[in-house]
């Protein structure tokens, strides 16, 4: 297959990784990932996770990467450049799941950046001081506080709005000053200071004398837990943490090198995104144990119980600042990725500059996300199918378009696509054949297995 040469890059095997990385990494490796471990099973759910990563997650992966890498394109024009096809005319038909990335990475730009505002609220308030008064409150009355705290966030729309902006505009100016000089200086500076945040929060919370409780939460295995339920969360996890199906992958490895060892990368990312949400987890549970409060996941977690718990330790609001700052961190470089996808798709299909691109697309964020999301906004109060627009834009993404893009993907790859072309790519033209056999494995899972998982996964989602 012709590669088509591309003008931006990432530099080296390095940045590729954190870049990579910093798509996969979220608040979700925050506020959910090691809840869902801990209340079913710690280790136990580990395992199966890590299973479910290796059948469905990578090869996944690796589907997306062979499309963007192979054509250097956006996820729509990949399919029209795509050429080792055995049906071409398949390639057109295919396109939709292309269309679906878009309409999936601003979908959640709308509310994500909406939800990354309240954590960059949250990051100037404990800066400010605020959280210091939980110190002398006693829980009951440091658990209405917080709870005010955030219902005032989420619903003064001004200030809301206001930090949504901010969010945007240092994505702008990041995403305005290209791959390298943009994207992967910032990424590859901000991942490392994410990981000594991180390690700063779980020294001071293994200190702790509830800390075993908080470990035991988390890893102690429990295999009495596997059950249906149990091994579809992980599923499902396994599908949903690796930025899959949302273009990030199809236009991130469009800047990666030709010697770039794709297989390499997916099982860097997969694993070190298990890592990292382990460690945000030990950083988080020992510190809700010390105070008596229920572990939780979400919204409830990071702002109220976090607050909380942080608050009262000595040099709490210290800690408390380095986590609402980790959790920015997390925030942003997510948002900087999903925000690429239809950067690249302006600059390349419509041959328009890229800070015009960039330009466009976080003001079109701005615009509909401010307009919909908050619930004193505009449009906050219409309802579609009984949902408001935040839990539409959500549900929308997570339950429809993201398994069907998935499965399109799959099906695609391993039955559409001429299998030496995908062999060649993967193992960069016969140079890591000795993964050959895991990549006849990737394609079997292609073929077979992720079509079943991923309809378990959209069933299971409507129960």
């Amino acid at each position: 297959m012709s590669k088509p040469q591309n003008k931006e890059g990432f530099s080296s095997a390095l940045t590729i990784f954190f870049a990579t990385l910093g798509s996969a990494i979220g608040l979700g490796n925050i506020w959910k990932f090691p809840y869902l471990t801990g209340v079913n099973g710690g280790a136990a759910f580990i395992i199966i996770y890590l299973g479910f990563v290796l059948i469905l997650g990578i090869p996944l992966m690796l589907a997306e990467f062979y499309i963007g890498r192979s054509t250097g394109s956006n996820p729509i024009g990949a399919f029209d450049k795509i050429k080792d096809s055995k049906w071409p005319k398949a390639n057109k038909i295919f396109k939709v799941s292309g269309v679906f990335t878009m309409i999936t990475s601003m979908f959640v730009m709308f509310y994500y950046s909406a939800v990354a505002g309240w954590v960059y609220s949250y990051l100037f308030k404990a800066i400010k001081g605020d959280f210091n008064v939980l110190a002398t409150m006693n829980v009951s009355d440091a658990v209405n506080f917080t709870k005010t705290s955030f219902t005032q966030t989420v619903s003064d729309g001004k200030v809301a709005v206001f930090w949504q902006f901010v969010v945007l505009l240092i994505v702008t100016i990041v995403l305005a000053k290209g791959v390298q000089k943009g994207i992967e200086k910032v990424t590859s500076t901000l991942m490392p200071v994410l990981l000594v945040l991180i390690v700063v929060c779980d020294v001071r919370a293994l200190m702790l004398s509830k800390a075993g409780e908080g470990i035991s939460f988390l890893m102690k295995p429990d295999f009495s837990k596997v059950s249906t339920d149990m091994i579809l969360t992980a599923m499902g996890l396994a599908f949903f943490k690796l930025a899959i199906a949302m273009g990030v992958l199809i236009v991130f490895s469009g800047y990666y090198k030709k010697d770039t060892n794709l297989i390499g990368i997916s099982f860097k990312v997969a694993i070190s995104d298990v890592v990292i949400s382990i460690m945000a987890g030990l950083a988080i549970f020992p510190v809700v144990f010390e105070f008596g409060l229920n572990p939780s996941e979400g919204a409830g977690l990071l702002f109220q119980s976090i607050p909380l718990s942080f608050a009262k330790l000595p040099m709490g609001n210290i800690l408390l600042i380095a986590f609402f700052l980790l959790t920015a961190i997390a925030a942003t470089t997510a948002m900087i990725s999903l925000s690429e996808v239809p950067v690249r798709f302006l600059s390349q299909q419509f041959n328009i500059s890229r800070k015009l691109s960039v330009i466009i697309s976080t003001s079109i964020m701005f615009l509909i996300g401010a307009l919909t999301v908050h619930p004193s906004s505009i449009f906050g109060g219409v309802r579609i199918f009984n949902k408001n627009l935040f839990d539409f834009f959500d549900f929308t993404t997570s339950n429809v378009l993201i398994p069907i893009t998935g499965l399109l993907t799959a099906i695609f790859v391993g039955y559409v696509i001429n299998k030496k072309s995908f062999v060649n790519e993967i193992t960069n033209e016969g140079a890591l054949a000795k993964y050959k056999g895991f990549v006849n494995f990737v394609l079997f899972s292609l073929k077979v297995l992720c079509p079943i998982l991923i309809i378990l996964i959209f069933i299971s989602s409507f129960k």
